[in-house]
């Protein structure tokens, strides 16, 4: 049995302006109408013997991930919060103890959720080849057979073939992993033939997985057992021990085991691969026009060529542009040539240490009862569209410095405010003052659209006091 172990905590911060700190690219739609962690799951439909995914992401990216599976109705294994990020090797090892833990010992398929593949036939016959690699005992990875000379991805070189007595290789030993090379390098390893770019992916038994990082990491699966051991389950997801998870070493899996071990194998991957690790790469893989443009929403363009635009939320125009790179969003907007790209997260960096918002989030932002979107800000107000999904509710709280007014949009919504309750519908509003306890719940069976005025002295996120009351009164969606 093969479970796919879907690591999808990492932030894309190449991706700025669209990917985000809480809004990373792995859960965006880059390449089609799925989002990336979406397509990592849809290019597993068919493969046999593949049991439900063991999801590992950060406490932040819980609710998209949870929503995002329910979008495609596939129901996790589990959803494993990371307290903290500790790089790829913890959390397979986490992974491995949540797939071992009845005592079993399935094949775990370590699969990034941000990669692009086009070729998902390829994809599958290298994984049913991994698999059975992975059966007889070998730490398989994935080698991307290359198509020109990479400086972007490291590279791992072939060794001894891997095969029965007459039969045509499948694997081969890992002679050894090589760092991100320069121009030269990489294209001395192309003409080699026997250089693959390392997938980052991975295959194995989990008991195999473990038995190797008891062998060279036995702090990081120490760590790693502990926090299993002590975490909870919080409604759909498996939430780590968040003091023994920080005491865990941070390390890869190349680090930790497969440029240690003596099991390894590759197998060579022809499939489309693409880490998408720059709007470079994007361009590369994307959809062009007559004039070689990639083009996305609502963009006009003259004498433009080789470029990638991408717009958002407003019209984007370009005249004379060649070889570059423009993206807008409601808050930012990125020029750059696209030969600079990789030079973004040098920009993040600097938004990063003076403190701007634009870094974290967008202004459409999701909480566990649905999404918010930021419309409007300024001196004392703030105007938000929620849009609370059914039987969803927003936590009974109250505001010491801002009044708030909720007008109905779409749906009917179930409001507490003090000790009433009552109904709203469509075109209906009340107001809620300062130091007022109020819920919002939509009881209905569609969404509830809600827009929200804020206003007053203060308007900080902080300034929120939640309480506990008993669960507001069940009531007959057919009456409403």
């Amino acid at each position: 049995m093969i479970v796919p172990v879907i690591l999808a905590g990492g932030s894309g911060t190449r991706l700025w302006p669209l990917s985000r700190s809480l809004y990373p690219k792995q859960l965006i739609k880059l390449v089609n109408n799925h989002t990336l962690f979406q397509n990592t799951v849809r290019r597993l439909e068919g493969l046999t013997e593949t049991a439900p995914p063991i999801v590992v992401c950060n406490t932040e990216y819980r609710f998209m991930v949870a929503d995002q599976l329910r979008q495609m109705n596939i129901s996790a294994d589990a959803i494993i919060l990371e307290p903290v990020g500790r790089n790829t090797a913890p959390a397979m090892a986490v992974a491995a103890l949540w797939a071992t833990r009845a005592g079993s010992d399935p094949v775990l398929l370590i699969l990034p959720a941000d990669h692009h593949i086009e070729d998902t036939d390829a994809f599958q016959k290298a994984l049913t080849i991994g698999y059975k690699h992975a059966q007889a005992d070998r730490l398989v990875t994935f080698g991307v057979v290359p198509r020109s000379p990479e400086t972007g991805y490291g590279y791992i070189k072939a060794g001894e073939p891997i095969s029965a007595p007459g039969r045509k290789p499948t694997a081969y030993s890992i002679s050894a992993f090589v760092e991100k090379p320069d121009l030269v390098a990489a294209k001395r390893y192309v003409y080699a033939r026997n250089y693959c770019w390392n997938s980052g992916m991975f295959m194995f038994t989990a008991s195999k997985a473990l038995a190797a990082l008891e062998q060279f990491a036995p702090d990081m699966v120490a760590a790693c057992r502990l926090a299993v051991e002590r975490g909870i389950t919080d409604l759909d997801f498996f939430r780590l021990d968040k003091a023994a998870f920080s005491e865990c070493p941070a390390d890869s899996i190349d680090y930790a085991i497969m440029e240690k071990t003596d099991k390894g194998a590759m197998v060579p991957m022809s499939a489309g691969w693409n880490d998408l690790g720059s709007w470079e790469a994007l361009w590369q893989v994307g959809e062009k026009d007559s004039a070689n443009n990639v083009i996305q929403g609502d963009v006009i363009v003259e004498d433009v060529t080789d470029s990638y635009l991408h717009a958002e939320s407003r019209l984007v125009a370009a005249v004379g542009l060649k070889d570059h790179v423009v993206v807008e969003t409601e808050d930012s907007v990125l020029i750059a040539p696209r030969k600079e790209v990789q030079e973004v997260k040098k920009l993040v960096d600097q938004l990063k240490a003076k403190g701007r918002a634009e870094t974290r989030a967008h202004k459409r932002m999701y909480r566990p009862w649905g999404i918010m979107a930021q419309l409007a800000s300024g001196n004392r107000f703030r105007i938000n569209r929620l849009s609370i999904n059914p039987g969803a509710s927003i936590s009974l709280q109250k505001h010491y410095n801002r009044c708030e007014h909720w007008t109905i949009v779409h749906g009917t919504a179930l409001v507490t405010c003090g000790d009433k309750q009552f109904i709203l519908k469509e075109d209906h509003s009340t107001y809620i003052s300062a130091g007022i306890a109020h819920c919002l719940k939509n009881p209905g069976r569609i969404p509830l659209d809600v827009i929200e005025v804020q206003t007053g002295s203060y308007i900080g996120k902080d300034d929120v006091v939640r309480e506990d009351i008993a669960p507001a009164p069940e009531i007959d969606p057919d009456l409403l």
